[in-house]
């Protein structure tokens, strides 16, 4: 006798709803229903027999067996998304879905330049990108519902593999009325003024944080922006200093008047960008090539930075 097994949209929908514990927050990450998703939940909870999740006023709570079929859906899903790498793979580099995550203070200066040319040179390629902060797309990388992701390396979770794209340094961004000497700025002249930051989150607040912490800098603890964008017009407004990233200079300092630009002196802080992927993908000739395309755009567009071959 043929035993009835769950579907895969059952798992998935289930598993959503198990990493959420809210049936809205789950439907939405799948772009689906509210009542599509309970009909799933419910119809994998007839098909095994028991009962998977609580369901109170406020929130979902997992039952125990909710929790065992939890932890079994999210290998089953993994090994399916490894099966389907492996055979897409096979059919040569860059074809087919991918779903690329990027970081906030990447994504708005690297993307103009890099998805015109993959779309020249890998027409069969189908993008999509999430733009997240680096914990986030760490842990959606891991999880597998992101293929690879770019953002400052060292990434930092193991189990994942990093190819270095670019270099680039950090400039000292200052209203024009600010007074911090002709350029190049030796890094310990941070330690006399007000260093404004980006939220808890951004990758680029903890190496900003440990620029200054290493000249004794202190950083204004009552302001953070949520973006780039935001905190270069805080400067502008004169409220403080910060540290922007070679790539997103033209952008950010073409928005807000009255900015004082400097180079710091030799060495300069910096960051390294990168991609990331799982180690046990079967796409990672793919990422390779991947690498190989942003190195060659990034070039073009952004001479000024130091590409790693």
């Amino acid at each position: 006798m043929a035993i009835s097994r769950p579907t895969v949209a059952q798992l998935r929908a289930f598993l959503a709803l198990a990493e959420h514990l809210h049936f809205r927050d789950a439907a939405a990450t799948l772009g689906m229903s509210q009542p599509a998703l309970s009909g799933a939940v419910a119809a994998l909870e007839e098909q095994l027999d028991t009962r998977l999740v609580e369901r109170t006023t406020r929130r979902v709570l997992l039952t125990p067996a909710g929790e065992r079929v939890a932890r079994h859906a999210e290998s089953v899903l993994a090994e399916l998304d490894r099966l389907v790498e492996d055979v897409r793979s096979t059919r040569g580099p860059l074809v087919g879905p991918l779903r690329l995550g990027v970081i906030p203070t990447v994504a708005p200066y690297l993307l103009p330049a890099v998805l015109p040319r993959l779309t020249r040179e890998f027409p069969d390629l189908e993008l999509s990108v999430r733009e997240e902060q680096t914990d986030n797309i760490v842990a959606e990388l891991s999880a597998g519902r992101l293929d690879v992701v770019i953002l400052a390396l060292p990434v930092p979770l193991p189990g994942l593999a990093e190819l270095p794209l670019y270099e680039e340094d950090f400039l000292l961004v200052a209203s024009g009325a600010q007074e911090i000497g002709p350029a190049p700025v030796p890094r310990q002249a941070l330690g006399e003024l007000d260093v404004i930051l980006l939220n808890e989150g951004h990758c680029l607040r903890d190496q900003a944080l440990d620029v200054c912490r290493e000249v004794g800098a202190r950083a204004t603890a009552a302001t953070y922006a949520a973006s780039l964008a935001t905190l270069v017009q805080l400067v502008s407004g004169g409220l403080g200093v910060t540290l922007v990233p070679q790539t997103a200079l033209p952008v950010e300092t073409r928005r807000a008047e009255g900015l004082a630009v400097r180079r710091f002196a030799d060495p300069a802080p910096s960051r390294t960008i990168g991609l990331a992927h799982r180690a046990t993908s079967p796409r990672a000739a793919e990422f390779e090539t991947l690498a190989g395309t942003v190195r060659a755009a990034v070039g073009e567009a952004h001479p000024e930075v130091r590409v790693r071959a």
